[in-house]
């Protein structure tokens, strides 16, 4: 009874570990072994100290850097990431249960927002979509305030902002900067239980990524 016990405790540890597994992915590492597919800009090495990672080039449209052979269900998602203080011109993030190039979710980050001395303006400083049917604009004008939130406390808008994605079946928490409470909280509005992930920017903006860190569940 004692070794069949131990067995099972053993079996439910190994489960266990091997649900939360998670991966660390050198960028770098990845472009050379053509692990990255970029759509619709230009990729970049960055080698800052402490952030080794690319950036994504501006261009009309979204862009999008998919990390190859990762099919991404529930987990956590951790980077950092840097846009800047442009106006309506600094959207980052990223995009996670991609079925295509056109069809996946994305938080990112307005930081043009993050300090912007109108409260309204401040509320959209972190956004939910569920592309191509539930765009920001299209969230905006029937639940308002649902799905963006204002980034509290304000991060530097052209610095480094760390980004801690929670997906589970039926909620994603986004903390910003290791703060303890989320910064978003929202029910996803498609069904979408897997598919690619990778780095995001939208129209017109380019941005800066590095540390991913991914742990599945």
């Amino acid at each position: 009874m004692k070794l069949l016990l131990f067995s099972f405790t053993l079996l439910l540890s190994y489960h266990y570990s091997f649900c939360q597994k998670s991966i660390a992915i050198d960028l770098h590492d990845a472009i050379k072994r053509h692990k990255i597919r970029v759509v619709n800009r230009e990729m970049t090495l960055i080698d800052e100290k402490d952030y080794k990672g690319i950036k994504l080039s501006k261009a009309y449209g979204e862009g999008l850097a998919w990390l190859q052979g990762i099919d991404f269900t529930n987990g956590t998602i951790e980077f950092d990431v840097r846009g800047e203080d442009v106006k309506q011109h600094s959207f980052v993030g990223i995009a996670f249960h991609g079925q295509n190039d056109s069809t996946y979710e994305a938080i990112y980050l307005r930081p043009f927002q993050f300090r912007a001395q109108d409260s309204l303006l401040r509320s959209h400083g972190i956004q939910y979509i569920s592309l191509p049917t539930y765009t920001w604009r299209k969230l905006r004008a029937e639940t308002p305030g649902r799905y963006e939130n204002v980034v509290d406390p304000a991060p530097d808008p052209n610095g480094w902002v760390h980004v801690r994605i929670e997906v589970k079946e039926n909620l994603i928490n986004t903390f910003i900067n290791n703060h303890p409470s989320p910064t978003l909280l929202v029910q996803p509005v498609t069904s979408f239980q897997s598919g690619s992930l990778g780095f995001y920017v939208a129209d017109t903006s380019g941005g800066d990524f590095a540390n991913i860190r991914i742990t599945k569940y």
